[in-house]
């Protein structure tokens, strides 16, 4: 009987195919996702510099004025925001303008306690309207919604999960959805949406910082024309800490206790590998890392011999140290590791200040 040679493959030659094909997928997959990864990056450039076209859409038509949310002398009505805003009230017969979010079904939604979302920086809740980009007197300029994608970077992943089903909502904001309210992926600086004066040097004293409630100017809208360091101060960055992530939610604010579906995440400051996305107020788009920025104000107290001369206020309460780690300024006892720097939140000189040297970033 007459034999024909097998067609087969023997063991050891799918042995080898099988090794083949698994060192291509180790070759590849690291690839795949590091593509992927530039690809969402790429996308929160796109979407901050949109946020930022809003801005100075913005102030073109308000005579070159940043954007605030509050009236210019408010300071003048109390010595605390539940003051001040009562007493605007009292005095003028109205209320404060509110800051709205949206309309819903010709209803106008807001966001209470005005005392702290209001004004930029609440310097005790460390909250405000810096918070809320997307808020409705700018996203008119963009499409008209609070809940728009281009308010949300692809790698903030626990905040898109609790907002995205609102994405597609028809109405610019979902007005049964006030007691949850999905901030955006992005921040304003919130020391160049107050009079310049609040973060510059007291007087004769060491200290760069003053009450804006114990100025009658220290609400009063800063313009972009006060721009110093256009190329070197931040205007909008991302808030949490997305690009080089090692941990998402962050347990120091309490483990379930998150804003976003139980997950507060990490901070764009409150790890030295972080490197956020962020817009400066020349319009340009990079990555700031938080160890620049560390680096930076150390330099700047090198280069000024003063102790409290650096690029952010250390006098804010809680107060903090450029040299000490996990000190205060925001939240930066609640970091991941030995960061410590409040970039783009406390700029000294505020709008007229920096956030980084030359050649840093």
């Amino acid at each position: 009987m007459k034999r024909y040679p097998s067609k087969g493959f023997t063991i050891i030659e799918l042995l080898v195919v099988v090794s083949i094909i698994a060192l291509l997928v180790g070759i590849l997959l690291p690839a795949i996702g590091k593509a992927r990864q530039g690809a969402m990056q790429t996308q929160s450039v796109s979407n901050i510099r949109q946020v930022g076209t809003t801005l100075s859409t913005y102030s073109s038509e308000y005579n070159d004025k940043h954007v605030t949310f509050v009236v210019d002398n408010l300071g003048a009505y109390g010595n605390s925001g539940a003051e001040a805003f009562a007493n605007y009230a009292t005095q003028t017969g109205s209320e404060h303008p509110k800051m709205w979010l949206g309309i819903d079904d010709g209803v106008l939604w807001y966001y209470v306690p005005p005392e702290e979302t209001n004004v930029p920086f609440n310097f005790e809740t460390r909250f405000g309207v810096f918070r809320l980009p997307n808020a409705m007197i700018l996203a008119d300029y963009m499409n008209g919604k609070f809940y728009d994608p281009v308010y949300y970077a692809p790698k903030d992943s626990a905040v898109i999960a609790a907002a995205e089903e609102d994405f597609d909502y028809p109405s610019s904001f979902p007005g049964f959805d006030t007691e949850s309210v999905f901030y955006s992926s992005y921040c304003l600086s919130p020391a160049a949406m107050f009079n310049p004066a609040v973060f510059s040097k007291a007087g004769a004293q060491d200290v760069y910082f003053t009450d804006p409630y114990a100025m009658d100017g220290g609400f009063k809208a800063p313009t972009l024309g006060q721009v110093q360091y256009p190329d070197l101060k931040t205007w909008v960055c991302e808030h949490h800490w997305l690009q080089n992530r090692r941990f998402e939610c962050n347990d120091h604010f309490g483990a379930g206790q998150g804003t976003y579906n139980g997950c507060e995440p990490y901070y764009f400051n409150q790890s030295i590998l972080s490197n956020p996305v962020t817009l400066f107020m020349d319009m340009h788009t990079g990555t700031l890392g938080v160890q620049g920025a560390m680096d930076s104000s150390k330099r700047v107290v090198t280069q000024t011999g003063d102790a409290h001369h650096g690029l952010w206020s250390i006098d804010v309460y809680p107060g903090s140290s450029y040299e000490e780690y996990g000190g205060g300024g925001y939240y930066s006892a609640q970091g991941f590791d030995w960061s410590n720097t409040s970039f783009h939140i406390l700029t000294i000189d505020g709008i007229r200040g920096r956030d980084v040297v030359s050649g840093v970033h």
